[in-house]
């Protein structure tokens, strides 16, 4: 049941990257990957939520959990998008935007991940 739950999830998880990060771009242009930003944002602080939240709480079924982190936040998250954006800033030799990518991804999500946890915990 777990492998159908992620399978489903993935790929609802994948439809909403796509069009989030799109809505992104078109909302502030590609000088920066902004949509990527904004999914691993939004994608730590739902993780770290719904990981703090299902853990805690018998109100998520395990298989539901595991098919909403595994499955759509798998899908919905882009780690590998990041390295392939910041590679290429790089490879330009846009070194300041590659730098401040890294920064902005790697911190930004850590503290939106606590606040997932400091939402799920309020809620538990």
């Amino acid at each position: 049941m777990q492998l159908l739950y992620i399978g489903f999830f993935g790929g609802l998880g994948c439809i909403a990257r796509y069009l989030s990060s799109g809505w992104v771009y078109q909302l502030t242009g590609r000088s920066l990957p902004y949509g990527t930003l904004t999914v691993n944002v939004v994608g730590s602080f739902l993780l770290a939520m719904l990981m703090t939240f299902g853990l805690r709480s018998t109100l998520l079924p395990p298989d539901l959990r595991v098919g909403l982190t595994v499955g759509f936040m798998g899908g919905f998250t882009t780690f590998s998008t990041f390295s392939y954006e910041t590679l290429r800033l790089l490879e330009d030799g846009s070194f300041w935007q590659a730098g401040i990518n890294v920064l902005l991804n790697v911190a930004v999500c850590l503290v939106f991940a606590f606040l997932g946890v400091f939402v799920a915990r309020q809620l538990t």
